[in-house]
């Protein structure tokens, strides 16, 4: 009986250790791709950058889903470990949500979002006759930050990690002490 307790301790322990790892196998090899903005009206030029490519890496990049290039090449940037590419989205873009990727010369890929929002981003100059032509008004919309910097990241499934082992640790010995006969 005590060895099944032991055993069903340590079973759980390992369970929910693995569990709280989840999440980063879940998350497959793809990293992390910055898109700026991150969210456009068809026709802007939008950049992306990444560090999955590894110092001065290289890489070719994948827009065909907001109908953008099939190709456009990423290369060093101002940073040597950084990688740097541009596309144009086209003017007949539907406002959505496009996953845009980048192949790594190194094998590794990366991914992220760009949203296209409603509009054109070619306006037409204010009319200087007009009384009602005001200047732009409210912060600037510039794709930085967002849900992914909220997320936990490999620190804190590592603490989570290690009060569960310690916890199972504790309750291991707690239980082989009660069987023992010696009390607490």
């Amino acid at each position: 009986m005590r060895t099944a307790r032991v055993f069903t301790g340590t079973a759980l322990s390992i369970a929910a250790v693995a569990l709280a790892g989840a999440p980063a196998v879940a998350a497959g090899t793809f990293e992390k791709l910055e898109v700026s903005p991150g969210s456009v009206q068809p026709g802007a030029t939008v950049t992306v950058s990444t560090t999955a490519c590894g110092r001065d890496g290289a890489g070719t990049g994948d827009a065909s889903a907001v109908g953008g290039p099939a190709s456009f090449q990423l290369k060093t940037g101002t940073h040597k470990e950084v990688v740097v590419g541009q596309f144009k989205v086209p003017t007949s873009a539907k406002p959505g949500t496009y996953g845009i990727g980048v192949n790594c010369k190194n094998g590794r890929e990366a991914t992220g979002d760009l949203v296209v929002t409603k509009g054109s981003a070619v306006s037409p100059a204010p009319s200087t006759s007009s009384p009602a032509a005001k200047p732009p008004q409210g912060g600037m919309k510039t794709g930085v930050g967002g849900a992914s910097e909220s997320g936990s990241g490999t620190a804190e499934i590592a603490a989570g990690a290690a009060v569960l082992t310690a916890a199972a640790l504790g309750g291991t010995w707690y239980l082989r002490r009660r069987e023992s006969g010696d009390r607490v």
